[in-house]
């Protein structure tokens, strides 16, 4: 956990200012493909994400220690071996997971919120879930445990296999010549991300392309059918801790009252997006029937208010940044109670955007939170150290986020949106 938060202390400001130098090139040549309000809650949702995974909030129902232990039948010695063979089984376990969480119904719930976004950019590749408390699918790396690949060389590689996932979340690059054959390209991945019936649920794979060829789910980009992007049962919200929940919520109400006990059951293994019949006409549920005339979602939004979200990014970022960079100083039980400030500023933040009533009430509730940590370390989890009466800043800044909540959900326009549903 300290190592992948030293890691994310580094890869945090790279990623952020990609993000923006996207948002600004697009701006320059007059394809903005980045809204600000979704930007942000892509962003949102990158640090529920990092919290979750560097708190360790998630267990492996296999580990991968214990499959090299018990499985391996080689150790191969050379170290640039290891490393290769440790970087190709992660992503042929990457393409099969990943292709499971499109097609099964349980599993989609842990992906989805990676396609919530009807953008397609770099800040939308930072969606991750946090839905995942159980991680059963470790077997598909025996591959590596029988070729006796360490658990430290997997744990060194995961977070550059997934980093490396970043870059081709875009619509800035064409194709890429005699790279399109080799690896995942943004062309090709803006068919994965696209909802036309001609492209959904194809090119799984994450590095290596290779296995969408070899398993027959590749897909080509065509020029004449563009990429609407987002899902076919939109999130509508811009908070990331609800979208995580959406659809296993709908999976339990659906299991609840389905009358067919046999529906109740299978429901969870069917094909994505599968219901019970009688649940489908009683409790219909809204879907996206053409691709090409719906509305985004785009709540109305001042000027103040998108300019106070931004504010938050860089100020949420900043309180993420001191956990990642002390959390052993930090130690257990405090750094989960730092990690629901966390997740309680996200929600509170997100809810604002979203224009829900609600939102004051959750902000509230993120202040008295933090007020109390603040009170209760002396300071704020041991950074009094570094700026001296650093609890007055906490304080300051806590009073007035809860003030200009109010002051904003008060004041909120409810009939122009300042961006435009089509950019």
């Amino acid at each position: 956990m300290e190592t992948y938060g030293k890691i994310l202390l580094i890869a945090m400001p790279i990623f952020l200012l990609l993000v923006l130098l996207e948002k600004w090139y697009g701006w320059k040549k007059g394809q903005d493909t980045v809204r600000i309000m979704d930007m942000i809650a892509s962003l949102t949702s990158g640090v529920t994400n990092v919290t979750k995974d560097v708190l360790g909030l998630s267990v492996a129902i296999i580990s991968y220690g214990w499959l090299y232990k018990h499985l391996a039948i080689i150790h191969i010695q050379e170290a640039i071996w290891l490393y290769i063979i440790a970087f190709i089984a992660l992503d042929f376990s990457g393409y099969w997971i990943h292709r499971i969480q499109h097609t099964t119904n349980v599993f989609w719930n842990a992906h989805i919120v990676h396609h919530s976004s009807e953008e397609f950019n770099l800040a939308c590749a930072l969606r991750q879930s946090i839905s995942v408390f159980f991680r059963i699918f470790t077997f598909f790396l025996i591959p590596a445990a029988l070729l006796g690949v360490p658990a430290n060389v997997i744990a060194v590689v995961a977070p550059l296999h997934l980093f490396i996932q970043f870059w081709y979340h875009t619509q800035h690059i064409s194709r890429m010549g005699i790279l399109e054959k080799i690896i995942v390209t943004p062309s090709h991945h803006r068919v994965h991300h696209a909802i036309n019936p001609e492209y959904i649920d194809r090119n799984y794979s994450q590095v290596f392309i290779i296995w969408d060829k070899l398993f027959g789910t590749f897909q080509e980009e065509s020029d004449s059918i563009p990429p609407v992007y987002g899902i076919t049962r939109p999130a509508a919200t811009w908070n990331p801790i609800r979208i995580n929940f959406q659809h296993i919520w709908l999976l339990i109400q659906d299991a609840w009252r389905a009358k067919n006990w046999n529906d109740k059951l299978k429901i969870w293994f069917m094909p994505t997006g599968w219901r019970p019949a009688d649940v489908e006409e009683q409790y219909p549920v809204y879907k996206i029937q053409d691709v090409y005339h719906f509305e985004k979602y785009n709540p109305s939004s001042t000027k103040a208010l998108q300019t106070w979200s931004f504010i938050q990014i860089f100020l949420i970022l900043l309180f993420v940044s001191y956990l990642f960079g002390n959390i052993a100083a930090i130690g257990s039980p405090a750094m989960f109670y730092y990690g629901l400030f966390i997740f309680l500023f996200v929600y509170a933040m997100t809810e604002l955007m979203d224009g829900s009533k609600w939102a004051p009430g959750w902000e509230a509730l993120k202040c008295f939170t933090g007020i109390y940590l603040a009170y209760t370390t002396g300071g704020w989890f041991g950074a009094e150290q570094y700026i001296p009466y650093i609890h007055y800043w906490i304080f300051g800044y806590l009073l007035l986020s809860m003030y200009l909540s109010i002051s904003l959900s008060i004041n909120r326009s409810v009939s122009v949106p300042s961006e435009s549903s089509t950019s």
